[in-house]
């Protein structure tokens, strides 16, 4: 009798475990990646004012810790840009963003400058804003675990673009049975690797790799071509990615990332 009774108990606590575990499966964050696009340093001062001083304090005190933002290496002189790395833990976070900020009065008095600029001295020229969802394989974005000072990392932001849904699905399904794994094992300190659900270059997926300097990003960069080779000729892979758009990042001194 007892023994039985044992049994019973040990195959209850098996199936609280397996079931425990299984709805312990971590959901998969949302992200928006905001880009401004600039014409004057005039403008680049204000909303890295706006930025610093109001927006990310904001986030923060609604509960987003992590917020990266980031400016190209390379200059242009035509335009400057300011991407902004915003996390979230559900969709509904990011459809309410808004409205907490509106209900935010240190934000709203910090960020004043640029929240009440005038029609012809607008902080920017434009807004452009990308929604992901996080890829199964890493549903939650990471910290950079990097030694360099800020000023000397070198952020490897890279946009995957394929001909058609279908195939970007493949390309995305490649990371998550293989290609990711690579990165992972190579420690290339991902902060993010995300599907594209909402954008202007769909279908397309993007990530964020991240480095102590540019010798450092070469490196494992050499280092990633022998691995990948082995899965990038597989004839289920194929002509999955029609245009790679390749951007070198770093974080402002202001950045939580």
């Amino acid at each position: 009798m007892k023994t039985n009774l044992t049994r019973l108990l040990f195959l209850v606590v098996v199936l609280i475990t397996a079931n425990t575990s299984v709805f312990a499966a971590k959901s998969a964050y949302y992200y928006q990646l905001k880009v401004y696009h600039l014409k004057t340093p005039a403008q680049e001062a204000v909303v890295d004012a706006y930025l610093k001083d109001a927006f990310l304090p904001a986030l923060h005190r609604a509960g987003i810790n992590s917020v990266g933002v980031f400016k190209p290496i390379a200059k242009d002189t035509a335009e400057q840009l300011i991407y902004v790395f915003i996390p979230f833990k559900k969709m509904d976070d990011f459809l309410k963003l808004n409205e907490t900020l509106a209900k935010d009065k240190q934000y709203l008095e910090a960020g004043a400058g640029y929240i009440n600029a005038a029609f012809d001295a607008a902080p920017y020229t434009r807004i452009e804003s990308n929604l992901l969802k996080a890829f199964s394989a890493m549903p939650e974005f990471a910290l950079p675990k990097l030694t360099t000072p800020k000023s000397e990392r070198v952020y490897e932001l890279r946009s995957y673009e394929a001909a058609t849904e279908h195939l970007s699905t493949n390309k995305i399904g490649m990371f998550n049975d293989a290609e990711l794994e690579i990165f992972t094992k190579l420690n290339f300190n991902a902060v993010f690797y995300g599907e594209v659900i909402s954008g202007s270059k769909m279908p397309n997926l993007m990530y964020l790799t991240t480095f102590n300097n540019k010798a450092d990003r070469d490196q494992h960069w050499g280092a990633f071509g022998a691995e990948y080779k082995k899965i990038s000729d597989l004839p289920q892979y194929q002509h999955n990615v029609s245009k790679n758009v390749t951007l070198f990042i770093y974080p402002t001194d202001y950045s939580d990332i």
